[in-house]
């Protein structure tokens, strides 16, 4: 499940190919179209065709049937090459039956992947495009409740996510609203983003010194906060990263920095703990627009890296430039979503969480 992305895909066919991956392709499990008899070949003349494809226009894309001039032409939708922050995926387009617990949505788009690479065994889009599952469902709203990370290396995953077609409302949540997306020529990507208005971070219950310009996207469409389950780490831009570190290394006492660890991680800062029983660290905390406040849980900001004697800041920065960098200044990744239950409600616009453990 990605809410930084909206295009939903599968491993397809028995010839997929993924390079780099976590799995390797022969143990992929992979849908097989010709199996299926709902499953049929995306259509150039069929609107979902220009999901996939919203940067080029439809006479350019169907040509064949431009030049037939009629409705029945059978000319296919192009295949389609989706990158991520860190890989790819490409393949042709599907229109399928999804079948859900109480209903089926009839022609649902989904991509046919032959090819990746750096991916999963494949993604559920859940931004805010056209072809994202919430927005095919009629889903008003969503949520989802991370287990811990330390889970990782065994077979246990979260059974808390949840599409809610009718709208029930949810107890017990802290909400702020979404951001308006930013609009730009050229840039599709920044309208599939779930974006919140981040307005301070303390540490240690001490504002962190954050200029305005990465707190809010511009008219070029950089800077700004959004929530992005597919992202690990939570992203700082430098200029945002730096105080927050500073912030920490200033208050955190008697603990030395490992800068071996930090150049092999590329986490920082690192702290060697061994010779210590207890550790006291500064609390995190981020504030939202309409008075939201999200003090984050030890472990969802500290992580032990190696054999339990080093602890290290679990959030990432691109660049030692100390400029607005492209797109938004801040993803809230999964990693800093641990234990937290938190729902998109697409109906009024709003994100909320409440502290909770996640089974």
């Amino acid at each position: 499940m990605d809410t930084g992305s909206s295009f939903v895909w599968f491993p397809c066919t028995k010839k997929y190919q993924c390079s780099k991956c976590p799995i390797p392709s022969q143990k992929n499990p992979t849908f097989i179209p010709r199996l299926s008899s709902s499953a049929k070949v995306l259509g150039c003349l069929n609107p979902k065709c220009s999901w996939i494809h919203s940067k080029t226009s439809p006479k350019s894309l169907c040509h064949d049937c431009e030049t037939r001039n009629g409705t029945n032409c059978k000319q296919v939708c192009p295949p389609y090459m989706i990158l991520y922050g860190s890989g790819s995926t490409g393949g042709i387009g599907l229109v399928e039956t999804l079948d859900l617990p109480n209903k089926k949505i009839h022609n649902f788009l989904v991509g046919c992947s032959l090819f990746s690479s750096q991916q999963p065994a494949g993604i559920a889009g859940f931004g805010r495009g056209h072809s994202s599952l919430p927005r095919q469902v009629g889903a008003k709203k969503f949520s989802y409740c991370l287990v811990s990370h330390k889970f990782d290396d065994v077979p246990k995953s979260s059974s808390m996510l949840v599409l809610d077609t009718s709208y029930v409302k949810s107890r017990n949540l802290s909400y702020t609203t979404f951001v308006k997306n930013p609009v730009v020529v050229g840039r599709h990507a920044l309208l599939e983003y779930y974006y919140v208005g981040l307005t301070k971070i303390t540490v240690g219950g001490q504002k962190v010194n954050i200029p305005y310009q990465y707190l809010t996207p511009n008219a070029k469409g950089n800077g700004g906060t959004i929530v992005d389950s597919g992202t690990t780490f939570t992203f700082l831009n430098h200029g945002v990263f730096e105080p927050v570190m500073h912030a920490f290394v200033k208050q955190i006492k008697g603990l030395s920095r490992i800068e071996k660890i930090e150049r092999l991680t590329n986490l920082r800062p690192c702290y060697n703990v061994s010779r210590h029983k207890s550790v006291s660290l500064p609390e995190l905390k981020l504030y939202f627009k309409g008075g939201l406040e999200m003090a984050l849980p030890l472990g969802n900001y500290f992580s032990i890296v190696g054999e339990n004697d080093v602890i290290c800041l679990t959030m990432v920065t691109d660049s030692r430039l100390d400029k607005l960098s492209s797109g938004p200044s801040i993803i809230l990744g999964n990693f800093q979503m641990q234990n937290l239950f938190v729902e998109f409600d697409l109906k009024n616009d709003k994100f909320g969480f409440r502290h909770q453990v996640c089974k």
